[in-house]
C-alpha cells in the first residue's frame, strides 16, 4: 500500500490552493494554472507507479532461536536481503508481543549499494519468561520523488525463549563458582572421610590400622594407605510444585525462619512495607537452576521433576552442558495451574522410576492443612529410600505473636494473630516431618537460591547421602 507524505502536502499546499484560488479569482491566469496543476497530477502519478518498485527484492530474515534472559537487555539480530543491491533508506518495525518491550517502534536502516545482505541488531527488554513468536516484520519506504511512502508486511518465522535470569543469584554465589576446588562459600572441614576409594600412598604415622592396603603393602614390602574421597556423581532432583499455590505473587522483605527444628525471627512481621514481586513458581525455577548449576559443580548428576494434580516434565539425572540446557528448556515454559498438587501421584512416581537412593528438593507450600495432611501422608513413600528436603517461601507476615512492639490499633494486632497462627502450624508441620526424617525449611524470597545451595552444599560436606 502506498500512503501521502509530507511533500506531496506540502507541494499540493504550494501550488494547488494558490493557484485554483487565482484562476478562480483572474480568469485570464486560467491556463498557466492549469499547467501547473497538472504537471504536478502527473509528477504525482508517475511518482505513485514508481513506488510499486520501491521494496521489490528486500525481505527480512531473523534467527529461528533467539535466547534471552528475563529482564535483561537484549539484542535481536535482524538481517535484511537486498536482491537488487540499490541504494535504500528503509524504516523497519517488528511484531513483538506485549511481553517483549522495545525502546523504539520502528528502526530506519539505511541499505548500501553493491551489498546483499545488511545487518542490525535490535535492541528488547523480556518481561516475562516464556516462548514467543515474531511472525510479521513491517517495512517502508519513500518513492523516487519522495510524494508516496510504499509500506509492506513481509513474513518471517522466529521463536523468542526467555528464560529466567540468573545473573544475579549467580553473583551472590560468586564464590561457588571460581572453581577453587572447596565446598560452599567459606572453606568448611570435611566430616568423615569419604567412602569412595581415590588412590593409594605410602604410609603416614597416625593412619589406622583399617586404612592400610595389606595386598599393596606385601608387594612393594612397605606400609601402604588407601585414601578415599567423598562420592561423586550422586544424584540430585529438584521437585518443583506447579500447582495453584504456586501462582501466588512472592514478596520482598519477608521476616523470620523455621528451619532445622530452629525457629529465628529476625524482624517484625510488619507486612505495610512489603511489595509485589514475581510469582513463587518464577522463584522456584530460578533456584532450581541455580543449584543445577552447582550440582554440576560438584560432580554430581542433576535432574527435574515438575507436577500438579499429575506429574509433568520429568528429566532423569545427568551432567554436562547439554543436559543443562534440556533442563533449561523444560522449565522457561512452566507455568502455573490452577488445581491442587497430587502428591500421592508425584510419590509414586518417585517410588517406580528413581531406584537409586537420591537427594530430592522438593519446592512446594505447604501453609494449606488439607494440601499439608496430603504431603505428611504420601512422605512415607519416599522418606526410606531418598534424602527429602522440603523447602517453602515465608509467606508474608508469619511469626511469633508479640515480636512486633509497633503495633498502634486492634487491626494490626488481629494481623499479627492470624500470622502467629500460620506460624504455629508451619511448626508444627516440621516437627511432624522431622520425626519422618524429612528436613523442612521456611525460606526468605530474597536467599531461596542460596539457602538451597547451602542445604546441598552441608549435604555434601556431612555425607549424609
Amino acid at each position: 500500500m502506498i500512503v501521502p507524505q509530507n511533500r506531496l502536502l506540502l507541494w499540493f499546499a504550494v501550488i494547488v490552493l494558490p493557484f485554483a484560488l487565482l484562476m478562480a479569482v483572474e480568469p485570464a491566469a486560467g491556463i498557466v494554472s492549469l499547467s501547473l496543476i497538472g504537471a504536478l497530477a502527473m509528477a504525482v502519478v508517475v511518482d505513485a507507479i514508481g513506488a510499486r518498485t520501491s521494496l521489490a527484492g528486500i525481505s527480512v530474515a531473523l534467527p529461528e532461536i533467539a535466547r534471552m534472559s528475563k529482564d535483561r537487555e537484549a539484542k535481536l539480530e535482524l538481517r535484511i536481503r537486498n536482491e537488487r543491491q540499490n541504494q535504500h533508506t528503509l524504516r523497519v518495525a517488528l511484531g513483538f508481543p506485549r511481553e517483549i518491550q522495545s525502546p523504539q517502534e520502528d528502526v530506519q536502516v539505511a541499505l548500501p549499494r553493491d551489498t546483499e545482505w545488511s545487518r542490525f541488531s535490535w535492541i528488547c527488554l523480556p518481561l516475562k519468561r516464556g516462548s514467543y513468536r515474531i511472525d510479521t516484520a513491517c517495512l517502508a519506504a519513500s518513492s523516487p520523488f519522495g510524494f508516496w511512502s510504499v509500506r509492506k508486511t513481509v513474513p518471517v518465522r522466529s521463536e523468542l525463549r526467555v528464560y529466567p535470569n540468573l545473573y544475579t543469584e549467580r553473583r551472590n554465589l560468586a564464590a561457588l563458582f571460581l572453581h577453587r576446588g572447596a565446598f560452599g562459600l567459606h572453606a568448611q572441614r570435611q566430616l568423615g572421610k569419604g567412602r569412595e576409594f581415590e588412590k593409594l600412598r605410602e604410609y603416614v604415622p597416625g593412619d589406622g590400622y583399617d586404612e592400610i592396603h595389606w595386598k599393596a603393602t606385601a608387594r612393594r614390602g612397605r606400609p601402604i594407605t588407601k585414601v578415599f574421597q567423598i562420592e561423586r556423581t550422586q544424584e540430585v532432583y529438584v521437585v518443583i510444585d506447579a500447582s495453584r499455590l504456586s501462582a501466588r505473587e512472592t514478596v520482598s522483605g519477608a521476616r523470620g525462619q523455621v528451619s532445622g527444628g530452629n525457629t529465628t525471627t529476625a524482624d517484625p512481621p510488619d507486612t505495610s512495607h512489603l511489595t509485589p514481586g514475581t510469582s513463587t513458581l518464577e522463584r522456584f525455577v530460578t533456584a532450581a537452576l541455580v543449584l543445577g548449576l552447582a550440582a554440576e559443580q560438584q560432580g554430581d548428576l542433576f535432574g527435574l521433576l515438575t507436577f500438579t494434580d499429575r506429574v509433568g516434565k520429568f528429566i532423569r539425572a545427568r551432567n554436562g552442558q547439554a543436559h543443562y540446557s534440556a533442563c533449561r528448556d523444560a522449565l522457561y515454559t512452566l507455568q502455573p495451574q490452577i488445581v491442587s498438587p497430587d502428591y500421592d501421584e508425584v510419590c509414586t512416581f518417585i517410588r517406580l522410576r528413581l531406584r537409586r537412593r537420591a537427594l530430592l528438593v522438593l519446592l512446594t507450600s505447604l501453609d494449606d492443612s488439607v494440601v499439608a495432611d496430603s504431603f505428611v501422608k504420601n512422605m512415607d513413600l519416599i522418606r526410606r529410600q531418598h534424602l527429602v528436603l522440603v523447602n517453602m517461601l515465608q509467606p508474608p507476615g508469619v511469626a511469633e505473636v508479640f515480636t512486633n512492639p509497633n503495633i498502634a490499633v486492634m487491626d494490626d494486632l488481629y494481623q499479627h494473630l492470624g500470622g502467629h497462627l500460620l506460624w504455629h502450624n508451619l511448626r508444627e508441620l516440621q516437627k511432624v516431618l522431622q520425626r519422618r526424617g524429612v528436613h523442612f525449611s521456611l525460606l526468605k524470597n530474597e536467599k531461596l537460591s542460596a539457602e538451597l545451595v547451602s542445604q546441598y552444599l552441608g549435604v555434601k560436606r556431612r555425607q549424609l547421602l
